[in-house]
C-alpha cells in the first residue's frame, strides 16, 4: 500500500490539495460535521429501538425520517474522506486507526440499515446498544488517525 500512497502523493491532484493551506482543514471540518449527522441519525434509530425516544411511532416511520439524513451525510463523508486520503495518502494508509475505522464503518452502516429496517418488534436492544458503541468507536478512530503512533504504541508499552 505504501507504493500506491507514494504514487498518489505525487499526483498533481494530491499536490494541489496539499499546496492550498485551507483545503485539508475545510475537508476535515465538513467530514466531522457529517459524522455528527450520521451519528445522530443512527442514534435516533437506536434510541427508538431502546424505547427512549419516539416510542409512540413505529420504527419504520423513524427510519424514514432519519435515513435521508444518514445517506446524504454518508455520501458527503465519502467524498470528503476520499479527498482527505488523496491529500494525505501516506498518513491515512499508514495508520492502524484508519484501517480499523474503515472496517468498523462498513459494519456500522450494515448494522444501521438492518436495525432501521427490521420488522416491527424484531430490532433488538443489544444490537442498538452495540451500534451506538460502534459509532463512538468510529468517531474515536477517526480522531486517532492524527495520533496513530502515540495511540497504538501506548498500548504496547
Amino acid at each position: 500500500m505504501s507504493g500506491f500512497a507514494a504514487w498518489l502523493h505525487a499526483t498533481a491532484f494530491s499536490q494541489t490539495i496539499q499546496s492550498v493551506s485551507w483545503v485539508i482543514p475545510l475537508l476535515q471540518s465538513i467530514h466531522i460535521l457529517m459524522i455528527g449527522i450520521v451519528f445522530v441519525s443512527s442514534l435516533m434509530i437506536c434510541l427508538r429501538v431502546l424505547g427512549r425516544v419516539r416510542a409512540d411511532e413505529p420504527l419504520d416511520v423513524v427510519w424514514q425520517r432519519f435515513a435521508p439524513w444518514l445517506w446524504r451525510a454518508l455520501a458527503v463523508m465519502l467524498v470528503t474522506g476520499l479527498l482527505l486520503v488523496a491529500g494525505e495518502p501516506g498518513r491515512e494508509f499508514g495508520a492502524t486507526s484508519f484501517w480499523l475505522k474503515m472496517m468498523l464503518l462498513v459494519v456500522a452502516v450494515v448494522m444501521t440499515v438492518l436495525l432501521g429496517r427490521a420488522p416491527q418488534g424484531a430490532a433488538s436492544r443489544p444490537a442498538a446498544v452495540s451500534l451506538i458503541v460502534l459509532w463512538l468507536a468510529i468517531i474515536f478512530l477517526g480522531r486517532a488517525i492524527a495520533y496513530d503512533v502515540e495511540v497504538w504504541q501506548s498500548l504496547h508499552a
